[in-house]
């Protein structure tokens, strides 16, 4: 099972191009300032097998969706049901990315088995410290835009931007 507390349908801030975004529950992190601190708590939003929750976030993607995006609270502390979500929609539609939005790095996270499949981390905590309103895709200018496929290939973190 993965709690999941909402999804968007058509986002352009979560990643590059229209994404499907699904906001996973949980987060231990309790950044100041964080824009999601109802998804905080371990308990709320609702459960879904990784099959149930596949199927929804791919129902709602069409030709124009250039992938889906898993934001939170913190998608990695259900990492290994994330794999099996994210497993199902490759196999189903290999062609779109996935982002997922972690206020772990990651070298924190880059043995995780969930990181073959990501192709897109934002990581690091939000720091409000260090907001900038105009980075894309990011709340704070420690938070970094990694191509995972290249980083774990290379060994070493690889930038998008």
């Amino acid at each position: 099972m993965i709690r999941c507390a909402g999804i968007t349908s058509d986002s352009v801030v979560d990643g590059n191009g229209l994404r499907v975004v699904a906001f996973l529950q949980g987060c231990p992190h309790r950044c100041e300032g964080c824009h999601n601190v109802d998804l905080q708590p371990l308990e709320g939003g609702r459960d879904f097998t990784e099959t149930e929750l596949a199927q929804i976030l791919l129902s709602k993607v069409t030709p124009l969706h250039k992938g889906i995006t898993f934001s939170g609270g913190e998608p990695l502390i259900q990492a290994e049901t994330l794999h099996k979500v994210i497993s199902i929609i490759k196999e189903k539609k290999p062609h779109l990315d996935i982002w997922v939005y972690s206020g772990y790095t990651f070298e924190q996270v880059r043995e995780l088995p969930v990181m073959e499949l990501i192709d897109v981390l934002v990581d690091g905590p939000f720091v409000l410290e260090r907001l900038d309103l105009a980075l894309p895709f990011r709340g704070s200018d420690n938070q970094r835009i990694i191509d995972v496929p290249r980083s774990l290939q290379e060994g070493q973190v690889v930038r998008l931007q």
